[in-house]
């Protein structure tokens, strides 16, 4: 948990207490866990809730390991309220992915008005149907975690990385292809193994569109700094409406804009430090492409904090 940043340390305690609690009260996992939305026991909560259950230790181990890996690089590139969007987005996508993936299952099922026979050879009224559906349950944080090893991938697409058994480092992107690959031949296989296939290719589906947007809008802000730039601009065009009808006489209220214009430097300056502090953030992200996030020191992980808040 060393030099773990906030946000996945947080997700890394929430889904083990979640873990614990289902152990002490079995029907956690039932009442959180994701149902298929005709199902009776259905509800919207839990596209949120399904994704910080597990259905064993070996299941919860394996998505932890990977947040912790991965989730720990990507919050220090993004930040902290980038990477938590990020996180819980993609693992609602990949909720809603499962969704499509059990109504193409349940199609027949669900359109048809005769008896139908079950696995365990037992005839279900069409009435009943409900309430069968209800034994259909995803839970896991699998999603989210595939769309963090993809947005790995994609920004370190170069990176070399260790895959038991595999003995020779591989690069990130086939690391991300083969994983991609692997679950997509196991969902059109219906392998029947109990593992949501469809619901890990949603997160990274959701998380790739998501990075291709972000990527294309690079000012797209997040929680209070982005509200408070929204309400700075609306400041802005309010103080130039009534400058414009007061005879083009500036406000007296030290309005936001007359406080830009008398900024002690002047805009060379301006944009040779905002240069400068740009150039020293892509030699911190260089240096952890190469080297990993734990070669940093205490000054360059400040540094990248404090570019990621702005």
């Amino acid at each position: 948990m060393f030099n773990t940043p906030p946000i996945t340390k947080n997700l890394l305690i929430i889904n083990l207490l979640a873990f614990v609690a289902t152990l002490v009260y079995p029907q956690l996992a039932d009442i959180g866990g994701l149902h298929f939305f005709m199902a009776s026991d259905f509800s919207v909560l839990q596209l949120l809730t399904y994704m910080f259950l597990h259905g064993g230790w070996a299941h919860l181990l394996f998505n932890m390991l990977a947040l912790w890996m991965f989730g720990r690089v990507m919050e220090s590139v993004w930040g902290g309220k980038k990477f938590l969007f990020y996180y819980i987005s993609c693992g609602v996508g990949a909720g809603l992915m499962q969704e499509v993936a059990q109504f193409v299952q349940f199609y027949p099922l669900i359109t048809s008005d005769a008896p139908m026979l079950v696995a365990s050879g037992m005839v279900l009224p069409h009435g009943q149907l409900p309430e069968y559906l209800n034994l259909f349950t995803t839970v896991g944080a699998s999603g989210a975690i595939y769309a963090i090893l993809l947005a790995f991938g994609m920004t370190f697409p170069n990176e070399r990385i260790f895959i038991f058994p595999i003995p020779i480092p591989i690069k990130a992107k086939w690391f991300v292809i083969f994983y991609a690959a692997l679950e997509l031949f196991s969902a059109i296989g219906s392998s029947g193994d109990g593992v949501a296939h469809m619901a890990h290719l949603g997160g990274m589906l959701f998380g790739f569109f998501m990075i291709r947007y972000w990527n294309r809008h690079p000012g797209v802000g997040y929680g209070p700094s982005n509200g408070r730039q929204f309400f700075d601009s609306l400041k802005d065009t309010f103080d130039n409406y009534r400058r414009k009808h007061a005879g083009g006489k500036a406000p007296r209220d030290g309005s936001r804009d007359e406080t830009a214009r008398t900024r002690s430097e002047s805009d060379w300056e301006y944009n040779a430090r905002k240069k400068a502090e740009q150039d020293e953030i892509d030699r911190i992200l260089d240096k952890i492409r190469k080297s990993g996030y734990d070669s940093l020191t205490k000054e360059e992980k400040r540094k990248l904090f404090d570019s990621s808040d702005n």
